[in-house]
C-alpha cells in the first residue's frame, strides 16, 4: 500500500473539496483557494455536504471524485473511517491509523492519506517539547482522535490515556496503538487526567451548537497544557476555562492550518504558504465570531 509523493501537476488549475456533514462553517475553501492564489494557481474548493450517507452512497460520491476531474478531497466527520475500504490504496500512515482525512486522485486511483496526524504533530511539537515529559490524555477516539494519538506517539510522550464515551472505540484505539506507545483506556475523564501533563480534546464536545466542555473545570490547572481540535468556536469552553486557570493552550487553529497545508501539498505537489493559510483562516473566524478569535 505504498504511494509515492506527488510531483507538481502540469496544470495550474485544481478542483478539490471536502466531504462530510455538517460542513457549511468550514474554513477550508478560503484556506485552499487563498494558498493557491498566492502560488499563481487556481483552486476551486467544493463543499460536498451529504448527511447520513451509507456505504453505497459513499462509493458513488467517491466515484464522482474519481471521474469529475478532482485532484482530491478532504474527508471529515462522520466519514473518516467509513471511506477506508472504498479507496484503491492507503498511505502506510493512514493504514496504521485507520482513518483518512485526505483522498488524492492519482492515475485514476483514489489514495487515502492522513494529514490530521502530520498536521497535528507539527502544530503541537513546541507545546510538547517545552513541557515536562509525561502522560497525555486524549478525549475522543474517533477519526481525529486516532490521528492525534498517533501524532503524540511519534512525539515521544510517555503514555497516552484514551477516554471515549463509547468504550469500544477507546479499546480499539489502544489496541491499534500497541507497539507504538503505552496506551491505557480511561474509564472516566477524571481517570484520564490523573497525573497527566497535557490533554487534547478530539471529541466534538464544545463545537457549536454545543456549549459543553469535555473536561470539568475542576480538573484543569496551571501545570497542564490543553489543546482542542475544535475550531468552531475557536475559543471553546474548555480552552477558555484552561486559560483562566493558567494552563498553556492551543486552539484548533493550528491543526486546521497544518493539516490543510499537508493536504494542499498532496493535492497539487506545491508547498503552500503557512502564513497565507493562517490569514485566510483568521479572516473566516473574524467574519464569523469577531475579534475574540484573535486572543
Amino acid at each position: 500500500m505504498n504511494s509515492a509523493p506527488p510531483a507538481p501537476h502540469s496544470t495550474n488549475r485544481f478542483l478539490t473539496g471536502l466531504l462530510g456533514a455538517p460542513i457549511a462553517q468550514s474554513a477550508s475553501p478560503d484556506m485552499h483557494e487563498r494558498a493557491a492564489a498566492a502560488l499563481d494557481l487556481h483552486c476551486h474548493y467544493q463543499l460536498i455536504e451529504v448527511a447520513n450517507a451509507g456505504r453505497e452512497e459513499l462509493r458513488t460520491l467517491l466515484e464522482g471524485v474519481r471521474r469529475l476531474g478532482f485532484a482530491g478531497i478532504n474527508v471529515t466527520f462522520p466519514y473518516k473511517e467509513a471511506v477506508l475500504d472504498l479507496l484503491d490504496e492507503l498511505s502506510p500512515r493512514a493504514a496504521l491509523i485507520g482513518a483518512v482525512n485526505t483522498v488524492v486522485v492519482r492515475d485514476n486511483r483514489l489514495i487515502g492519506h492522513n494529514t490530521d496526524a502530520t498536521g497535528f504533530a507539527r502544530a503541537v511539537t513546541e507545546l510538547v517539547t517545552s513541557s515536562p515529559h509525561g502522560a497525555v490524555a486524549v478525549i475522543g477516539a474517533g477519526g481525529v482522535g486516532k490521528a492525534i494519538a498517533f501524532a503524540l506517539a511519534g512525539l515521544g510522550v510517555s503514555e497516552l490515556r484514551i477516554f471515549d464515551s463509547d468504550h469500544e472505540k477507546a479499546a480499539a484505539l489502544t489496541t491499534r496503538l500497541d507497539g507504538q506507545i503505552t496506551a491505557r483506556i480511561a474509564e472516566s475523564v477524571e481517570e484520564a487526567l490523573r497525573g497527566v501533563v497535557g490533554v487534547v480534546n478530539a471529541s466534538p464536545v464544545g463545537m457549536l451548537p454545543s456549549v459543553d466542555t469535555p473536561v470539568p473545570e475542576a480538573l484543569l490547572h496551571a501545570g497542564l497544557w490543553v489543546a482542542d481540535a475544535v475550531y468552531s468556536p475557536l475559543w471553546t469552553p474548555l480552552l477558555t476555562a484552561a486559560k483562566a486557570k493558567g494552563a498553556r493552550v492551543m486552539t484548533g487553529r493550528e491543526l486546521a492550518i497544518h493539516q490543510a497545508a499537508d493536504a494542499f501539498d498532496l493535492f497539487t505537489g506545491y508547498a503552500p504558504s503557512i502564513a497565507e493559510l493562517g490569514m485566510a483562516f483568521d479572516g473566516v473566524m473574524a467574519k464569523r465570531y469577531g475579534a475574540r478569535n484573535g486572543e
